[in-house]
């Protein structure tokens, strides 16, 4: 399923902690992934002037609350050793100048860096939006045509239910869009609350927050791999 790389024994201790919550139920399959470390990339949506949505109370932009996280998730990934590569690293956009197109050539070049860095797994980092302020949670899309990108969904969603401050649990949802197509491995669309409700607005505002909820993001995914 994938074109797995260099040797860490980082992930092997974090693939072996993994299979003993779990019952021990990876064996010898995991022995020989933990030989192994995947290239997961992890785009930050939106930037520059593609602001995203905005918090409803805290007005902040959802292009920056996508970085924080994305940045937490990096930084969880390489210190378990697997090779993480971010699409955006900072608050600009990837589109180059702001004229005419913009977007077009932002997501081309998303593109462009999943397929240089050959890309095992895809995390999308974004944020919801509904009009109806009641709704919250988390939700996660996945290729349709891709059953590997509906089984690190569930994953991912399966981590991020079990958080203390999870208020609801959701089926996960296939989606077709842009940042699903750029690559024939598991990608998802993580959007990790609705900025549109004043409870999720605090929380994704919150760094310890932020902290968790990327923290889940990554256990899901290396729940995937085991």
């Amino acid at each position: 399923m994938f074109v797995l790389k260099k040797s860490v024994f980082i992930f092997a201790a974090c693939l072996a902690a993994l299979c003993a919550a779990a019952g021990g139920i990876c064996g010898k399959v995991a022995k020989a992934q933990a030989a192994y470390t995947p290239t997961i990339v992890i785009d930050a949506g939106h930037g520059g002037i593609d602001a995203g949505i905005y918090g409803t109370a805290s007005k902040t932009k959802e292009s920056d609350i996508n970085l924080a996280i994305a940045i937490y998730l990096k930084g969880y990934f390489a210190d378990a050793g697997f090779n993480a590569v971010m699409t955006r690293k900072t608050q600009a956009g990837l589109y180059g100048l702001p004229v005419k197109g913009f977007k077009k050539r932002d997501m081309q070049k998303r593109k462009e860096i999943i397929e240089e860095c050959g890309a095992d797994m895809v995390i999308s980092v974004h944020q919801n939006y509904s009009p109806q302020s009641s709704r919250r949670g988390s939700q996660i899309y996945y290729n349709p045509d891709s059953e590997s990108g509906k089984l690190l969904a569930e994953s991912i969603k399966n981590s991020i239910d079990v958080m203390d401050e999870c208020v609801r649990e959701t089926d996960v949802l296939a989606g077709d869009y842009y940042m699903l197509q750029c690559t024939e491995s598991p990608s998802v669309i993580v959007e990790c609350g609705f900025l549109s409700n004043k409870e999720d607005d605090g929380l994704l505002n919150n760094e310890d927050y932020r902290k968790s909820i990327a923290y889940a993001v990554f256990r899901g995914a290396v729940t995937y791999f085991a």
